[in-house]
């Protein structure tokens, strides 16, 4: 993990979004992973992010694409482009949502069931 230039389009510049829209860029390593992102950015918690800190590394997670990023997912895995600014949004909660949750509710709100009716 670094934090300084980017070398020779070898490391990925995150763009890191709070839920109060607060911005700041961080540099790290295709092998890094969401769990590692979280401590580094936990350890070097910026100032002006003073309002937001949080009690533990823990709780942060990442968000990409609308989508959870598991503690073992890496940025490589994800084939984001090297020397480039990826953006994500970084949120503190506890736990991750269960993988269909989002379905599952949609699902409740329109009545929708995966039951078959045989005629």
């Amino acid at each position: 993990m670094s934090c300084s230039f980017p070398e020779q389009d070898t490391d990925i510049n995150l763009r890191l979004i709070l839920v109060s829209g607060k911005t700041k860029e961080f540099l790290f390593s295709p092998n890094d992973s969401a769990a590692d992102i979280a401590k580094h950015v936990y350890d070097n918690w910026p100032m002006d992010w003073e309002e937001e800190q949080v009690s533990s590394p823990n709780i942060l997670r990442l968000i990409y694409q609308g989508r959870f990023l598991h503690g073992n997912v890496t940025l490589g895995a994800l084939k984001l482009p090297l020397g480039k600014t990826t953006v994500m949004h970084l949120v503190a909660r506890e736990n991750l949502p269960e993988p269909n949750s989002q379905g599952q509710r949609n699902r409740e709100k329109t009545g929708e069931s995966n039951c078959c009716v045989i005629l």
